[in-house]
Formats: C-alpha cells, structure tokens, sequence
C-alpha cells in the first residue's frame, strides 16, 4: 500500500506536467496556425510567433520525460534483475535509486547555478531572459530527483518479494 505522501506527490508532479504540456502544446499550436493564416492570407506574420514555440517546447518536452518517468514508460532492462534473489534486487534497486536521485539533484543545482550567467541572455524580439528556458530543465531535475526518491523509498519500506514480477509489470529497479 502506497503512503499518503507518495500518492499527493505523484498526483501533484502529474497534474503540473500535464498542465504544463497542455498548455505548451496549445499555445504552441496556436500560435503557428494563426502565424500560417496570417502569412497566407496577408503577406505578414508575428515578428514574435517563432520565440514563443522555441521558448515553450524545452518545457513541453521536460513534462513530457517527467510524466514518462512517473508512469514508468521508459525503456527498461531487467532480465538481470529479474535472475537475482529478491533481497539482491531489492538492494540494487535502493542504491540505484539513490544514485539515480542524487545524480538528478546534482544536474538541478548546477542548472540553478547557471540561472544568473544565462539570464542575461535575452531574445531577439521579445527580450525574455535565457534563463526561461533553463529553469525548465531546473524544475524537471528537481521533479525527476524527488521521483527517484520516492522509488528508493518505496524499494526499502516493501519487503522482498522472491517472485519474480508479473507480465507487463516493471520491476523496481529499473535503468
């Protein structure tokens, strides 16, 4: 049985990257389609209809590798794990995870530390910072880190379970 604390976390890194993918791809497309019309249709276009997407899109694709992460669909190797006894699998699957998370917290710390170089970077038309685009790959490090840790969790709190997992299940431990 899941903690209370794990399934709001879960339910809220869902929520905000779903929105957050929602409303990128809506607003991405409806820039490019009014752009389109507007340059058939007059000769004419948005100066800035072409920052705007390239702004939004890191965000829409950082969502995007958080919600895969969350729903475990990423691709997963574990026929070694799966010919392991359970107490093994279980401690791989902890120190995994706890590398996998400080590794993460690593990449978002070092993005924060970058914050201030790029923020003075600014775009052509719209003179929105750079930093925009990095707090993106920030917050899904963080988002990314705190999974990984829930997972690491997870793997020490539930005991180890002999068998192995069942069809279509994805182990643990995966990488």
């Amino acid at each position: 049985m899941e903690t209370a604390e794990s399934s709001v976390i879960e339910r809220g890194v869902d929520s905000l990257c779903r929105v957050v993918l929602w409303l990128s791809t809506t607003v991405i497309f409806v820039i490019l389609c009014v752009n389109t019309v507007l340059r058939y249709a007059t000769g004419a276009s948005f100066q800035w209809a072409n920052e705007v997407p390239e702004l939004l899109f890191p965000w829409l694709v950082m969502a995007g590798v958080v919600l895969a992460s969350l729903h475990s669909a990423h691709i997963a190797t574990t026929f070694l794990m799966d010919a392991v006894p359970a107490k093994v699998r279980r401690l791989v699957a902890i120190v995994s995870w706890l590398i996998v998370a400080g590794l993460y917290g690593t990449l978002a710390v070092a993005t924060y530390r970058m914050l201030d170089i790029v923020h003075d970077e600014k775009s052509p038309i719209l003179q929105l910072p750079g930093s925009i685009t990095y707090a993106c790959v920030m917050v899904g490090m963080t988002l990314l880190s705190m999974l990984a840790l829930q997972s690491a969790w997870r793997a020490w709190s539930k005991p180890a379970v002999d068998a192995a997992p069942a069809e279509g299940q994805v182990p643990v431990a995966h990488w």
